[in-house]
């Protein structure tokens, strides 16, 4: 974890750290007398593929939307690199797809190049990466004509077009069914270990997140309760006992905090 320094001292040892993608420091998020997010400190490594797990109303997405630059912290710190604070260098995926059901779906990609001086080569660009998503032929297409999950494809393609140096991605699979949920888990690594940007996935979803991740971060009431390293070689088998290890210590620490919870009622 950081240690808790002054404002200045928290830039200065964020900026001597080569490598780093993002920091949180002493970071909060109140909501008028609910406190959200009560002082989060949390340091990733460029290209690192980060899971936050955690019950309803832990701070999960309220963390992810303050990572994306859609919120501000009540105080504390988030800083982020120089590749990151590009105009195009932090997207966001959400758990629905939110497509343009008036555009096609290249259209719809495209719009993932708003702001950027690409307008040359969007087409082909738009072009190339509906083809890494596995919709190359789709692109003429309308939204409406499309499966839940070849429309979450859409969205990853639109995320992915600026080439961003972090994806954020606020449960994008939750609404899928089993099958298509396991098929854009493979689709989603295959494309981060192609591009290697930031990926940090929050997820309710304990096996998703082992299977995913390199670090599994468990919030509970706002705070890091769990900060676990996924130090297993890819790809990973579901099922096998190593993953299950780590889902069992992953659930554990989430039981325990529901337990102490509800004892203190």
């Amino acid at each position: 974890m950081a240690s808790r320094l002054s404002d200045e001292g928290r830039m200065m040892a964020f900026d001597m750290t080569p490598g780093t993608s993002f920091a949180i420091q002493g970071v909060t998020r109140h909501f008028g007398p609910v406190h959200v997010l009560r002082g989060i400190d949390l340091v990733v490594p460029q290209g690192q593929f980060l899971a936050v797990i955690g019950k309803s109303g832990c701070g999960k997405s309220t963390l992810l939307r303050l990572l994306a630059g859609l919120d501000k912290p009540t105080s504390g710190n988030i800083l982020r690199n120089a590749a990151v604070q590009e105009r195009a260098g932090t997207r966001i995926m959400f758990q629905e797809p939110r497509l343009l059901p008036w555009a096609r779906v290249s259209a719809n990609v495209a719009v993932g190049l708003t702001g950027l001086p690409l307008r040359a080569e969007g087409e082909s660009r738009t072009a190339a990466i509906l083809e890494e998503v596995g919709l190359g032929a789709r692109g003429g297409d309308w939204p409406s004509t499309l499966s839940g999950g070849q429309r979450q494809r859409v969205a990853l393609a639109r995320a992915l077009i600026g080439a961003p140096s972090l994806l954020a991605l606020d449960e994008p699979l939750g609404a899928l069914d089993a099958l298509t949920r396991i098929e854009m888990q493979q689709l989603l690594e295959r494309v981060w270990l192609e591009k290697r940007f930031t990926a940090v996935l929050v997820t309710h979803d304990v096996s998703e997140a082992v299977v995913l991740a390199d670090r599994v971060v468990v919030l509970d009431a706002g705070k890091i309760a769990l900060d676990l390293a996924i130090d297993l070689p890819r790809p990973r088998r579901r099922g096998a006992a190593e993953i299950a290890s780590f889902e069992q210590t992953i659930l554990g620490q989430l039981f325990n905090a529901a337990s102490s919870e509800a004892a203190a009622l």
